[in-house]
């Protein structure tokens, strides 16, 4: 899930307007989304009741991981339309800025070094990994798959400079991610 998130971590700095802060705005813009208390309540898994009392003001502070839940929910569909242009920029144009913290180890001729070791890397990747990333996410490919699709962009980019050297490395894999984040 560590590439997943960092997707909706990007996708929330594009944001042009700050989400609702109060507790009766959050809840009154997740209506307007799900249109029913009953979503809303199974989506955040409350009761209908308390949907209510939150929405007339009557409750003004959930729990932490309720008002976390609340939150997550609100922050997932606010501006679709923002995000969406973001990624197609990103994936038509722009391409995407992997940095990371990870294990990085690869398949290499024999006399070198295939060790996998840890790497601080930052590095920009061409718009169709981004394409590949934002169509595998919506597919729902696990985290794995996506890993896969970062880990041969670092190949092609980073380690072979586009062609230039270590032409015999083959597959680069990414184990024991410290952090990643992506921007775009």
């Amino acid at each position: 899930m560590e590439i997943h998130d960092a997707i909706e971590r990007a996708d929330r700095e594009a944001f042009t307007r700050e989400p609702p802060k109060t507790l009766k705005a959050r809840i009154n813009f997740l209506m307007k989304q799900l249109k029913t208390t009953k979503a809303v309540a199974r989506e955040l898994g409350v009761t209908q009741r308390s949907v209510e009392r939150y929405r007339t003001g009557e409750r003004k502070h959930p729990p932490k991981d309720i008002a976390a839940k609340i939150d997550a929910a609100v922050r997932s569909r606010w501006q679709p339309q923002v995000r969406k242009r973001r990624r197609q920029q990103a994936a038509a144009a722009t391409g995407i800025t992997v940095e990371t913290r990870a294990r990085f180890g690869y398949t290499a001729p024999i006399g070198t070094t295939d060790d996998g070791r840890f790497r601080r890397l930052t590095v920009h990747l061409p718009a169709t990994y981004a394409q590949r990333l934002f169509d595998a996410r919506d597919a729902g490919a696990s985290d794995r798959e996506m890993r896969e699709i970062i880990a041969e962009g670092f190949k092609d980019v980073y380690f072979q400079d586009g062609g230039i050297r270590a032409m015999g490395l083959s597959d680069v894999a990414i184990t024991d991610i410290d952090y990643l984040d992506l921007d775009f």
